[in-house]
């Protein structure tokens, strides 16, 4: 029906005068009683909602409604909103984050350098380094406190290799491995001290004897730059901290005073947190040394050399005055640690 009337119209608008005739009322009412176009839109009766804000108490809340529309801007500030946050779920839990243990600091303080420490200004007989029998008192040593404090990762990566090493080797056969990695350092150790005090090395079996000609060939770029030695195989202790240790060697490196640890190892370890707690044991006998009243020097510095049993280069890995005194900080952490376990 609509396609028949817009046909209509088109045939319509073709002639002049003949829409026009269209519009006429009189035309619409006899010929089409049924069509009227309109410009409008065409409104249909239906029944009118009832509107639920008209049955709203309006008088109840009237005042609501002119203290939220009377202002221009919102009337929340962040303090009402903090209360309004306390009334619906109560006041905030203050929790303090966890402090990490390197931002720890030690209860019982005391500076790595000693202020009250005077060093003569001629040292009686430089030439001769200074060798200090261990003596066993009930003074805890700087390897023991470490042993004893190591974290629990730690603790569970040792015990690993140790499992492992035993399925490979026995019981017995990890027994001999150990006390051979022991003998090994304790060759090496007095191979060193025997080249510092300008000896030869006592024995012709020492010189050819694998293992240390390897740890020795290992270390031979690292002696170039070595000087001065004050201190060889000497036992240090903090009088005030009451910890002891046998420091392995005092000397300049490079021109800097240190004090060297020498390390063996068959795996390299080029950084210096391949040496796991290596470096907090350094720290300690560098305020050992400072804290003790054998010792007319104070040390600053220090080094840890890695030789290898192949002979390979060694990693020397040098600690200056400000990483000494970071080590030094986490080195009485673990000290305190021991003393409320002990």
């Amino acid at each position: 029906m609509l396609l028949v009337r817009m046909k209509f119209l088109q045939l319509l608008s073709r002639k002049p005068g003949k829409l026009e005739m269209l519009f006429r009322i009189p035309f619409c009412q006899k010929q089409f009683p049924y069509v009227c176009l309109a410009t409008s839109t065409c409104l249909y009766s239906k029944k009118k909602k009832v509107n639920s804000y008209e049955q709203v108490d309006q008088e109840k809340y009237k005042n609501l409604v002119y203290s939220v529309t009377s202002y221009k801007t919102s009337a929340q500030t962040p303090e009402t909103i903090f209360e309004e946050d306390n009334l619906l779920y109560g006041p905030p839990n203050k929790h303090r984050p966890p402090v990490k243990a390197g931002t720890k600091t030690p209860k019982n303080w005391v500076p790595l350098v000693n202020p009250n420490k005077r060093i003569p200004l001629l040292n009686g007989d430089s030439n001769l380094p200074i060798k200090i029998a261990l003596q066993k008192t009930k003074m805890p040593s700087v390897t023991r406190i470490l042993q004893q404090t190591i974290s629990p990762q730690q603790a569970f990566c040792l015990e690993r290799w140790k499992e492992k090493m035993i399925l490979e080797l026995g019981k017995d056969g990890f027994a001999e491995y150990t006390k051979n990695l022991f003998l090994q350092g304790e060759l090496f150790h007095a191979a060193l001290e025997s080249i510092f005090l300008s000896e030869e090395i006592a024995t012709t079996e020492q010189r050819e004897d694998v293992v240390i000609s390897g740890y020795l060939s290992s270390v031979q770029h690292v002696l170039k730059d070595i000087s001065e030695v004050k201190a060889l195989e000497s036992a240090v202790q903090h009088e005030t901290l009451q910890y002891l240790g046998l420091v392995d060697c005092v000397a300049k490196y490079r021109g800097q005073l240190c004090v060297i640890d020498w390390k063996t190892s068959e795996k390299p370890k080029p950084s210096l947190k391949n040496t796991f707690d290596n470096p907090l044991q350094v720290a300690a006998y560098i305020g050992a040394i400072n804290h003790d009243a054998n010792y007319d020097f104070q040390v600053s510095c220090g080094l840890i050399v890695v030789a290898y049993k192949n002979g390979s280069p060694a990693h020397p890995h040098f600690m200056d005055p400000g990483l000494c005194s970071q080590y030094w900080n986490k080195w009485l952490l673990r000290l305190e640690e021991y003393m409320d376990r002990n």
